[in-house]
């Protein structure tokens, strides 16, 4: 066999260099994020709060920026290519994280920044954020082939609940530190080190990352350039599939949102866990250690079902509507379950019900948009962000609320109330809303019955929407 045969295609080391930098990027994304959600105690504390749920609107607050930034963000990316705005979007919000670790800092008896401050920088990093998922899926679309589009998207995925699960150990590891040694660095300069990480990155996907594909794809399919159509407005405001999939991603992202929210707060105050606890860091990041293997599996599980069914898209229907209920049933016995051990468990088989759906859910976007591939991922993405919206905005209201009725039945104010009596009427609360969250997961199974995407959105696409069987 002559050697020169036997070396790695070209083609397949630009897929191997494309993924290494998505999946590492995904991985960065939920690393800032899920830092913030660890860091909710210690900056309530810091500004005087009286419990993380007063953080609602720096939670909220983000996710409206996400929503309203990434159709534009979407939109620019189909225009100007991945490489220009993955870059844009990581030093941006790399620099919201740093400036995080500022707030509430006293330096020479001014303090920078207080709650206002907070909510503001957080809707700036949504703002800077949006687009990335959708500018990752036109990075995929332009230069794999669609039978790699689900597992491609499930590696993307993958990454990030894999930084996001980790996220709490390292917490605990840098930040918590032990009984017999002190943190190695504080809150403040946690953040500080994960918003250097983006710009390294950013300067290697720079260097390191050819904007436009050469050549074609594979023998059987067209190569996808960058499209400069107009958009296509009418057709995304009037596509049925498409708004299946955007309620449909609004309910699961409702519903998955305490993972990366209020988890790690609700576990140390139902369950007495701290924030030094090694073992508790892996009860907080739990359900996307588990969802990141949900991620994995997505792909296999589309093409085993397609072998199965005969038909591509409608094994995304079945595995998504499937998948939903059962994770409506997880969280059903989830509220009922009396300790940490089940409880993690069963929200964690949730988030994996959810995850092994993310490639099928993005690569309908593929198949629905072509040429308008960002644009069309960043609609289902908009819509599903407002649904970590409602969750940060809902929860926090919800258990807020149950601690003020606890309040005024005990005829003190609500920060007067003993430490008892507001565990007890937080926890309330948040059975509350873990009832929402079984409604969501059911809601987004009945959308995956009209989730089909039997023609593009575009007419003129017709000709490169590839078949949809095995």
């Amino acid at each position: 066999m002559d050697p020169a045969s036997a070396e790695t295609p070209p083609e397949a080391r630009s897929h191997v260099g494309l993924l290494a930098f998505v999946c590492t990027l995904s991985m960065i994304t939920y690393l800032d994020r899920a830092c913030f959600s660890m860091a909710l105690n210690p900056i309530a504390g810091e500004l005087g709060l009286a419990d993380a749920s007063q953080l609602k609107w720096a939670i909220t607050a983000f996710a409206i920026a996400y929503a309203a930034f990434e159709i534009p963000a979407g939109a620019m990316g189909d225009r100007l290519g991945a490489k220009v705005m993955l870059t844009r979007i990581v030093l941006w919000w790399s620099a919201c994280t740093a400036l995080t670790g500022l707030i509430g800092l006293p330096i020479g008896g001014v303090v920078t920044g207080g709650l206002g401050s907070l909510i503001l920088l957080r809707f700036l990093f949504g703002a800077g954020e949006a687009g990335a998922y959708p500018n990752i899926t036109r990075a995929l679309h332009e230069r794999l082939p669609a039978r790699n589009w689900e597992t491609a998207q499930g590696l993307v995925f993958m990454s990030g609940r894999l930084a996001g699960g980790l996220t709490p150990l390292l917490w605990a590891v840098l930040v918590g530190g032990t009984a017999s040694s002190p943190p190695w660095i504080t809150w403040r300069g946690a953040f500080l080190i994960f918003g250097a990480v983006g710009v390294v990155w950013a300067v290697a996907f720079r260097l390191g990352f050819r904007d436009r594909p050469s050549g074609r794809l594979d023998d059987a399919e067209p190569s996808r350039p960058r499209s400069h159509a107009a958009i296509p407005w009418m057709a995304l405001i009037t596509n049925r599939t498409l708004w299946a999939l955007c309620i449909m991603y609004l309910s699961v992202n409702y519903a998955w949102a305490f993972n990366i929210s209020y988890l790690p707060t609700y576990v140390e105050e139902r369950f007495g866990i701290g924030a030094e606890d090694r073992i508790g860091a892996i009860y907080k990041g739990a359900p996307l250690w588990v969802g990141a293997v949900g991620c994995f599996l997505g792909g296999p599980a589309i093409h085993g079902l397609t072998r199965l069914i005969g038909d591509r898209r409608r094994a995304r229907q079945v595995l998504g509507f499937s998948a939903f209920t059962l994770g409506a049933i997880c969280w059903w016995a989830a509220i009922r379950s009396q300790d940490v051990h089940a409880f993690c468990i069963l929200i964690s088989l949730a988030a994996f019900m959810v995850d092994v759906t993310l490639g099928a859910s993005w690569a309908t976007c593929q198949d629905l948009g072509r040429e308008h591939a960002a644009l069309t991922a960043a609609c289902m993405n908009t819509v599903g962000t407002l649904g970590n919206a409602l969750a940060g905005w809902l929860t926090g209201t919800i258990v807020g609320g149950s601690i003020a009725a606890q309040a005024v039945a005990r005829h003190v104010a609500p920060e007067a109330l003993d430490a008892v009596d507001k565990r007890i009427a937080a926890l309330s609360g948040y059975d509350a809303a873990f009832g929402t969250y079984v409604l969501a997961f059911v809601v987004a199974a009945v959308c995956w019955i009209f989730i089909h995407p039997s023609r593009p959105l575009v007419a003129n696409d017709e000709a490169a929407f590839a078949p949809a069987t095995a």
